[in-house]
């Protein structure tokens, strides 16, 4: 088989891939990629899948729950695997040294396909390799990862492939992904054996949407959906009026089934995904405080700052500092 082959494609030849990870991913992440792979294996009685890890410096790298996870060397050992996956979490931009944005970029033509999970995306589109591709990115980052990329076709879907180039939102449209790959590679038989064995009802359509926040769980229909618009409309909140007639209720009625399935009325819940969407980025971000109290729709830098210690109990410098330790 070609370079030019898409991995993506019908083939009993084994598939070699080179995860790279970065210090900081989530363990949930690493494991998305590379289990798959593993039971896959399993189920077919021989190997459809190798795999390695490679790390920045070559050493273990530490992940966010404390786990070291072994790697055989650094990107460089890399070198000889069809694919080459970067899964990136947290402080992506300070662990992605230029070095290591220039080693990417130099050997990615020497793999058939490059992908990144998560964070991951940053790190390819800071190395142009993205550049002309459609992409995604978790959720959380799309809105600035599209500012700062503008040369990327930026997407809110859970994985894209776009010729040989592949992204993931997360660690659960990561499995997706993979299922993917093994049903493209050997059958969706065999994709939907691995599922099983996780218990995972995997979501093959990768254009689905990320969610777009941390949306309470919700049985009813209509509030789970009225939950989505006020997700959908953080910046520029809607009246109450308003999502009350989208899913065709009066205010009276909506009140009540928020009431009965959060235990808070609409204005409360609203409210909280304003003020959770903060945190986030008051914690993850470097954005100015009121650039934060803007895009949470807060006209008031005052008003944000004394609904977020109401919320959080501290100011939003506070919970940053706090946060950045």
């Amino acid at each position: 088989m070609t370079k030019n082959e898409t991995v993506f494609a019908r083939s009993d030849a084994p598939l070699e891939i080179a995860a790279l990870v970065l210090p900081r991913a989530s363990i949930l992440e690493v494991a998305s990629v590379l289990d798959p792979m593993r039971n896959a294996n399993r189920h077919l009685g021989r190997e459809g899948f190798r795999w390695r890890v490679v790390s920045p410096d070559g050493g273990a790298v530490s992940l966010t729950c404390g786990i070291e996870l072994p790697a055989v060397g650094p990107l460089k050992a890399a070198e000889g695997a069809d694919v080459l996956v970067v899964i990136a979490g947290y402080n992506q931009s300070e662990i992605a040294t230029r070095p290591l944005i220039t080693g990417i970029r130099r050997m990615a033509g020497r793999f058939r396909a490059v992908g990144a999970v998560d964070a991951g995306p940053w790190v390819l589109a800071r190395a142009g390799l993205l550049d002309g591709h459609r992409a995604t990115v978790h959720w959380e980052d799309l809105e600035d990862f599209a500012q700062m990329h503008p040369a990327v076709e930026v997407v809110p879907d859970r994985f894209v492939i776009s010729r040989n180039r592949f992204t993931a939102g997360g660690a659960a449209p990561a499995a997706d992904l993979m299922l993917h790959l093994i049903s493209a590679r050997l059958g969706a038989a065999l994709a939907g054996q691995v599922a099983a064995s996780f218990q995972y009802e995997a979501q093959p359509d990768g254009a689905r949407p990320q969610r777009p926040s941390m949306l309470p769980l919700a049985n009813d229909p209509r509030l789970a959906a009225a939950l989505y618009r006020m997700s959908a409309h953080l910046e520029e909140p809607l009246s109450l009026a308003d999502i009350a007639e989208s899913q065709g209720l009066g205010i009276r009625r909506m009140e009540q089934l928020f009431r009965d399935g959060l235990g808070q009325g609409p204005a409360t819940a609203y409210l909280d995904l304003r003020l959770q969407a903060a945190r986030r980025m008051v914690i993850d971000t470097r954005h100015s405080l009121r650039e934060i109290a803007l895009r949470c729709g807060f006209v008031d830098p005052t008003s944000f700052s004394r609904a977020f210690r109401r919320r959080f109990g501290g100011p939003p410098g506070q919970i940053r500092r706090m946060g950045q330790r």
